[in-house]
């Protein structure tokens, strides 16, 4: 039986993450403790009815990788919510369960699909991902995790 890893962990105000069930590995993310929710930048957001169910269409992007913008992800579980945005305006966004992988940490949680075009990264990861398991010190970039005792 494997043990628990409950130790936080120190990681800087960019970290490099992975989506395991996307495909998408490496992928540069700002670690924002302001935002509460995490988003992932993609384009063509499209609902299509598929057998009678709602079923959601997008295609990530990461310019680092263009290799991702050539598949189109296809999500049947999946909910909007309004979210306020990086200018403090409210706006609607679908929103996904996914796979996060952080510092060898594997975290299942919500992702918001935003157009991060004007963005300098593709991931935003808000604090909500990161209560409770790590502890940010702007400072630092690319850490590899400093565990540390709760």
């Amino acid at each position: 039986m494997q043990k628990a890893d409950n130790k936080i962990r120190i990681i800087g105000r960019r970290e490099f993450v992975d989506f395991p069930e996307l495909a998408l590995f490496n992928l540069e993310a700002k670690i924002d403790t302001g935002a509460y929710t995490s988003s992932i930048h993609c384009k063509d957001i499209i609902l299509k009815t598929i057998n009678g169910k709602p079923v959601l269409h997008f295609v990530l992007l990461d310019e680092s990788h263009p290799e991702y913008s050539q598949k189109v992800h296809q999500f049947e579980k999946f909910t909007k919510k309004k979210i306020k945005n990086s200018f403090g305006e409210m706006e609607e966004r679908y929103v996904i369960k996914t796979l996060v992988r952080l510092e060898r940490k594997n975290i299942r949680t919500t992702i918001s699909l935003s157009d991060r075009e004007s963005m300098r990264y593709p991931v935003l990861i808000g604090r909500r991902l990161i209560k409770g398991k790590f502890i940010v010190d702007v400072n630092k970039i690319h850490t590899k995790a400093i565990k540390v005792k709760k």
